[in-house]
């Protein structure tokens, strides 16, 4: 068994990288990294595995066709089937503001999932089964940490690159380049050359050819000891983000496209877990948040302490202070509008967004009540019941009293935000206000000792309004 073979095989087994009969693909570009993982899968180093191979063209380099020819004639030799996809990835860099390293992962992965999902598919399995193989190694890791290192990171992109990330997997993580070629050479098996990977224009291309060779100089074992390091940074990382996902589940409420975190609760941790329990909600709400770089975070944290904090985010996110909460939102402070509707008695309108009102006929006496649901006089009603948004300067008489009040006051007092204002339905007997949902219904259709036909109004709230509850009793 070759220094590779060993390597690689406890790796995979300690890590849980390859569970038995997991179907995966393999990315394969042609070099000599990717060319070593599809042979040692095509071998069975890793137990049996239904195998396919993607190659992805960037369409970049002139020798780009003969790569991809090369990995196609290989793949056949060794009877393995194996899919091409070309993809300008110049012109989405350009388009997205990417550099081009950047650029080509996010094409390379995305690609994959596609890949993997229709080969599980195929064979009848459950997508989470299926596994990306990368050829990533220890080197690979090392330049990372240099990269990030000298333009500034903290321990999460320290830690470098991971043996694991969902369903996305590196069996040689732990493997020496040097040891990659050894073992190809060993077979007489040839692989392409990246002349790009000696361009040291490329900031990993020269982490690659002066870094490296300075560290190993000043510590010949510096490969083993900066594994063990990031090791350790790992696991301190894994640590911190268990806790981190805990705060975020406890002090925040991801719904409906945003977060809304609570300000007071988030106030009573230190700064290194906000940003972490900031980092953690906003994941599960907006994939693109990993984007955010450290000065929104530390943004988002600032703004924990101030009541009049707003601030545009990258990716089309906004973030304000709405009420106790700070709200990181894709909606920003556009008001989105309940579309008018119908409600029959009985009868079920959806709102959309909004949730949904019902309308059933009760006793007259059976008049408890709650905020989401009131109970009104049927004859009282005039015309046919409708719902919507509340109308500029439109007012209503409250339960109880003697004067009217616009509708827009009322929302304010019951704290409904600006932006989910015209989410709370109205219903209205032609022109006049029955109830504004969750806040108040209007004194006029109130049941009393002569009312002979009662109809109760229920209100299920849509997810964006389940955070927020009307302050006053609606009967």
């Amino acid at each position: 068994m070759t220094k590779l073979v060993e390597i690689a095989r406890t790796t995979v087994s300690r890590r849980g990288l390859l569970p038995d009969g997991s179907p995966v693909l393999a990315m394969v570009s042609g070099g000599a990294d990717s060319t070593a993982l599809l042979h040692l899968l095509a071998k069975g180093v890793f137990g049996e595995h239904p195998l396919r191979v993607l190659h992805v063209n960037h369409l970049l380099r002139e020798d780009a066709a003969s790569d991809e020819a090369f990995v196609v004639a290989m793949c056949a030799c060794w009877g393995i089937d194996a899919r091409v996809a070309r993809y300008d990835v110049g012109a989405y860099a350009d388009a997205e503001g990417l550099n081009l390293e950047d650029a080509g992962r996010r094409v390379r992965y995305r690609l994959a999932e596609q890949e993997l999902d229709a080969l599980c598919e195929e064979l009848g399995l459950p997508a989470p089964s299926g596994r990306i193989a990368v050829a990533h190694t220890l080197d690979d890791r090392i330049e990372t940490f240099f990269m990030r290192a000298i333009s500034g990171a903290g321990t999460r992109a320290l830690a470098g690159i991971p043996a694991q990330r969902g369903r996305i997997v590196r069996p040689l993580i732990d493997c020496e380049r040097s040891a990659v070629r050894e073992y190809l050479e060993s077979l007489g098996v040839e692989w392409c050359e990246d002349a790009t990977n000696t361009d040291t224009d490329r900031s990993r291309a020269l982490v690659r050819a002066q870094i490296l060779p300075a560290a190993e100089r000043l510590n010949p074992s510096y490969r083993d000891a900066m594994r063990r390091t990031m090791d350790l940074l790992a696991d301190d990382e894994a640590l911190l983000d268990r806790l981190a996902g805990g705060f975020a589940r406890d002090f925040a409420e991801v719904a409906d496209g945003e977060v809304r975190f609570h300000r007071e609760w988030m106030r009573s941790l230190e700064r290194t877990m906000a940003r972490r329990t900031v980092r953690d909600a906003l994941s599960r709400a907006f994939p693109e948040s990993g984007r955010l770089e450290a000065e929104h975070i530390e943004a988002l944290v600032d703004g924990l302490d101030d009541e009049g904090f707003a601030r545009d985010l990258p990716y089309g996110m906004r973030a304000f202070s709405e009420y106790g909460t700070l709200v990181v939102s894709q909606r920003g402070d556009a008001e989105q509008r309940v579309a008018p509707g119908l409600l029959t008695v009985p009868g079920h309108v959806d709102l959309g967004a909004a949730g949904s009102i019902t309308a059933i006929e009760t006793r007259p006496t059976d008049i408890a009540g709650q905020p989401d649901s009131v109970v009104i006089d049927a004859d009282a009603v005039e015309r046919e019941l409708t719902v919507g948004s509340w109308r500029e300067g439109e007012r209503m008489r409250p339960l109880g009293m003697t004067g009217s009040r616009k509708l827009s006051d009322m929302l304010a007092e019951a704290k409904v935000s600006r932006r989910l204002r015209g989410l709370v339905p109205v219903v209205r007997d032609g022109e006049r206000v029955v109830w504004v949902a969750g806040v108040r219904m209007s004194d006029e259709y109130r049941v009393t000792e002569r009312t002979a036909r009662a109809v109760r109004l229920t209100w299920e709230r849509g997810a964006a309004l389940r955070g927020w509850f009307g302050r006053e009793r609606g009967e």
